[in-house]
């Protein structure tokens, strides 16, 4: 049993989503949405690492996974995105959790099956995987899909592992 903590970074909204693996099964914990009401960055940075901590505090994950910083057309906000993620993942590094990092494309893959899905596409999918009641608020449902995502990989590298062992042993099949 693994419980993923998953981080969609921002500086005015992170998105936060949590999840319990037990095998191959995906049990939703809780999700949501930490909004920042400083007008300045550093408040807001004091802000997103105060509530990720004290998600941590309630949740006690075992990893942590954040989306990766994409290229933007503009400087100024892929920058404060990236203090963001920071500020994110110092709280998770005071936690001693581990740290996966994902590209969006890679989330998207593995939440809908394609790279380029949207937001709507997004939500209704993490609905459907976690059996919620209702679509997630959209950057929680982003977050959730940074923690499928790690545990749809985890699952990959452990069963490719598996495979390898059996390979050397001779018993690959």
């Amino acid at each position: 049993m693994t419980i993923i903590l998953g981080i969609d970074p921002g500086s005015r909204i992170t998105g936060y989503g949590v999840i319990r693996q037990t095998g191959r099964k995906l049990q939703y914990l809780g999700s949501g949405c930490i909004r920042t009401s400083e007008k300045e960055l550093p408040g807001r940075l004091k802000q997103i690492y105060a509530g990720v901590s004290e998600i941590i505090t309630q949740f006690n994950p075992d990893v942590f996974a954040i989306e990766q910083v994409f290229m933007s057309k503009n400087a100024d906000s892929a920058l404060k995105l990236g203090q963001a993620r920071g500020s994110a993942i110092v709280a998770a590094v005071n936690a001693d959790l581990p740290v996966h990092e994902y590209a969006a494309r890679l989330i998207k893959q593995a939440v809908v099956g394609t790279g380029g899905a949207d937001k709507a596409q997004v939500q209704h999918m993490v609905q459907q995987m976690l059996v919620l009641p209702a679509k997630p608020q959209a950057d929680a449902a982003d977050a959730l899909g940074v923690a499928i995502c790690h545990a749809n990989t985890n699952k990959t590298l452990v069963a490719l592992a598996g495979k390898a062992t059996s390979a050397r042993r001779g018993r690959y099949r």
